[in-house]
């Protein structure tokens, strides 16, 4: 019991205090639970790490998770993910309810103004800064340019094109290095086949397909939380019609705000779209998959790390989901960029994030709604 007490005490403080994104939130979970409290070895920690990018999911959420279950079992899982997630989710709710009563004043109109095109250099900021690490070839950058480019052309649904990218990536580059037999590693192919039946979007608005759209999303989410923008704007933009791409650009601005992590932007969008039900069921949705991924697939860690045609997979994963980041950043700044205002907050704000300081998202973002105010006078 008193584990998970320490357990809930500090995840809750982590996810009030959680800003940054979240190589940030890895880091003061290190500094908690490895140098403060000793809770585990370094080296475990980082094998923790390394396990979340093998799965679906936001990383750090999954990294609360994972520490939870080592440091308290199952209660301790459950416990550290909630306390580690309801910061965000309270605050991005409270959010909502304020955008939907009071959003639509004339005196808040020039701030959203401004964030809009903020948001797009902050989006275009992570994709390069990601880039940076996924591309890892020409056959990875060819792959990704592949994904964006049908994604602008023909609007195929994002969860085909990132689980095709990346079983196209896994074979490819396993036939040209001269891969080990298929046929021997059939296991693998399990997960892939499970997410890609995560389920379908519905035409109508109900609660129930407001948690099964979000809950496959969630199932599919590999990859730097703004990968979340472009499975949004795919599903409910263009899909569903559940949400305006000014609402969405609102809604990842509001994500920005909050602590925690970007996946709360779910919590805000579920109100827009049903009120406190449907921000519960979102919520619920899109986060659920990540603590049943790390309760079952802990274990199969080692296995996956040492079998090539599961790591190109994931390579290829990363760098489609990368793909798909840049198309809707293509899309929604032909929808944003519409005048010279516009444009030069987006070009001062991608000159700050492009800078090489770190500088927290959220100040991007104010600075981009209190210029958006001021050009908006002139």
């Amino acid at each position: 019991m008193k584990n998970l007490k320490e357990i809930a005490a500090l995840f809750f403080k982590l996810g009030v205090i959680g800003f940054g994104g979240p190589a940030a939130h890895i880091a003061m979970m290190q500094e908690e639970v490895v140098d403060k409290r000793g809770w585990m070895s370094r080296e475990h920690f980082l094998d923790l790490v390394g396990a979340t990018n093998l799965i679906p999911g936001p990383n750090s959420t999954e990294m609360a998770i994972h520490t939870g279950y080592h440091r308290g079992g199952l209660p301790g899982l459950v416990i550290a993910g909630l306390c580690f997630i309801l910061p965000a989710v309270l605050s991005t709710g409270l959010l909502a309810w304020v955008y939907v009563t009071w959003g639509t004043l004339p005196a808040l109109e020039p701030f959203f103004y401004g964030i809009k095109p903020a948001v797009i250099a902050v989006i275009l900021s992570a994709v390069w800064k990601l880039g940076q690490k996924a591309v890892k070839g020409p056959l990875l950058i060819g792959l990704g340019i592949l994904v964006m480019v049908v994604n602008l052309g023909t609007g195929l649904n994002e969860v085909l094109l990132i689980l095709g990218g990346g079983l196209l990536g896994m074979v490819v580059k396993q036939l040209l290095q001269g891969g080990g037999d298929l046929k021997k590693q059939w296991g693998w192919w399990i997960l892939p086949g499970v997410l890609s039946g995560a389920g379908k979007g519905v035409a109508a608005i109900s609660l129930n397909g407001i948690f099964l759209t979000f809950l496959k999303i969630g199932a599919v989410l590999f990859g730097s939380g703004y990968v979340l923008i472009a499975f949004l704007e795919g599903e409910l933009v263009h899909n569903l019609g559940w949400l305006s791409e000014t609402q969405l650009l609102d809604a990842v601005a509001i994500g920005q705000f909050t602590p925690g992590p970007v996946l709360s932007t779910a919590t805000f969008i579920g109100y827009l779209i049903a009120g406190w039900p449907g921000a519960t069921l979102a919520t619920l949705g899109i986060f659920l998959p990540s603590f049943v991924f790390v309760l079952l697939l802990n274990p199969l860690v080692p296995r996956l790390r040492k079998s090539p045609w599961t790591a190109a997979f994931l390579d290829a994963v990363n760098v489609s989901a990368l793909g798909l980041m840049a198309a809707v950043t293509v899309k929604l700044g032909f929808g944003v960029l519409g005048d010279w205002r516009a444009a030069l907050i987006a070009l001062l704000a991608a000159g700050v994030v492009f800078s090489g300081k770190k500088i927290n998202p959220a100040w991007i973002i104010v600075g981009g709604a209190l210029l958006g105010y001021l050009l908006t006078l002139l």
